[in-house]
């Protein structure tokens, strides 16, 4: 009994590993020829748009590379699941790329939240995970041992940055000392964002007014918002996303509260002004890990390139999925080949890799080091405001 268990242990073993490698280029002809690279994506729910042009910037990256002969003579394919916007189908997704389409890397989720609920798959199966926009510090440290996950980095700053860099902003360009917190309760990343925003902007010598809550999903938000108004502030912080974030300034606009409201990079969205109206938007920032109005010329030639292909400006959850496929390849390049675990240690050691979203060298904790971006809406149009150095 002890024997038979033993060999069907190592039978199962065996058929692991050589599923693996047929997902990394073996097996047959045409899968040696080929690697899979996943993408764990809001291609439908309350984010979609965030997963779409992630997929774009995916895809334009993978074409890119295809033609110019692919890596060490393979060419890239890409396989997308659908996380629908969601935790839980994030972590079913994940194990779909990892466990059967057999994937040597992901990108993806966007979403904090998402990316931190299926980091146990991917690490667990020793698969390297990029996210594009998970700003959550967690996403790449475990928060109760406070160890770095080996599997996960991202591609854009962290909340503590983003938060400070909204503070410094509001607080010594905009010069407003009076700010209500309205904080998306059901979001890490909103959590994230808020934390740091307050305790920078008390620094600075500003005050907090008012802190209130919604949750995903809330559509009807004018109660609170009176209160917020009751409290008298000349700003309002509201890091959440773009779908509850354009109902929340169109509703702020509606009983006339015309202060200027800010957030974090769950803003950035071509249906923002669809649902918050382009006047609403005035007066409103957001920080950013991306402009497409970045003038290097390796982002202009993006930018043209994007447009060619997709006819619209990228932005940014595109440029950071474009980043992060660009990322994964070189580490399959300095893996010496498509093996998860080397590409993982590559990846950690990666140093002023040049990206359209600027340079990326990565800290001790997986989160690269770089520059932050304030845009402002005018009209309904996104405009370069400020560029905050780290």
């Amino acid at each position: 009994m002890k024997r038979s268990t033993k060999l069907l242990t190592m039978l199962v073993a065996s058929a692991l590993i050589a599923g693996a490698l047929a997902g990394c280029g073996g097996g047959d002809k045409k899968a040696a020829d080929t690697i899979k690279i996943g993408g764990n994506l809001e291609m439908t729910g309350g984010s979609a748009s965030f997963g779409i042009s992630s997929k774009n910037g995916m895809d334009l990256a993978i074409e890119q590379i295809n033609a110019k002969g692919g890596i060490g003579g393979k060419k890239l394919s890409l396989i997308v699941a659908d996380n629908k916007s969601e935790a839980a189908e994030a972590t079913n997704a994940m194990t779909k790329l990892v466990s059967q389409d057999k994937v040597c890397a992901v990108v993806g989720p966007n979403l904090s939240s998402a990316v931190i609920a299926a980091g146990a798959i991917n690490n667990g199966s020793k698969v390297l995970d990029v996210t594009p926009m998970g700003t959550n510090e967690n996403v790449t440290v475990d928060k109760a041992t406070k160890k770095v996950k080996p599997y996960n980095f991202r591609a854009c700053f962290i909340d503590p940055f983003q938060g400070t860099v909204m503070s410094k902003f509001v607080s010594e360009e905009l010069k407003l000392k009076n700010a209500a917190i309205y904080i998306d309760n059901s979001s890490d990343y909103a959590k994230g964002l808020a934390e740091s925003f307050v305790a920078n902007y008390k620094k600075l010598g500003g005050n907090v007014v008012a802190t209130e809550a919604y949750l995903q999903k809330d559509t009807d938000f004018k109660a609170t918002l009176t209160k917020i108004k009751a409290a008298n502030p000349d700003f309002i912080y509201v890091p959440g996303y773009y779908q509850e974030v354009g109902l929340i300034v169109k509703q702020a606009r509606e009983i006339g509260l015309n202060v200027a409201i800010g957030g974090g990079d769950g803003w950035d969205s071509a249906k923002l002004p669809e649902i918050a109206g382009k006047d609403a938007l005035n007066n409103t920032f957001f920080s950013n890990v991306y402009s497409p109005d970045d003038t290097s010329d390796l982002n202009k030639k993006f930018v043209a390139e994007y447009q060619k292909k997709f006819n619209a400006k990228p932005d940014v959850f595109a440029a950071l999925a474009y980043d992060s496929t660009m990322l994964i390849a070189k580490s399959i390049e300095d893996a010496k080949g498509p093996d998860p675990v080397k590409m993982a240690e590559a990846m950690a050691k990666i140093k002023g890799f040049q990206g359209v979203s600027g340079e990326v060298t990565f800290d001790e904790f997986h989160n690269p080091v770089k520059s932050a971006f304030i845009l402002e809406h005018k009209d309904g149009k996104q405009t370069f405001k400020a560029k905050v150095n780290p």
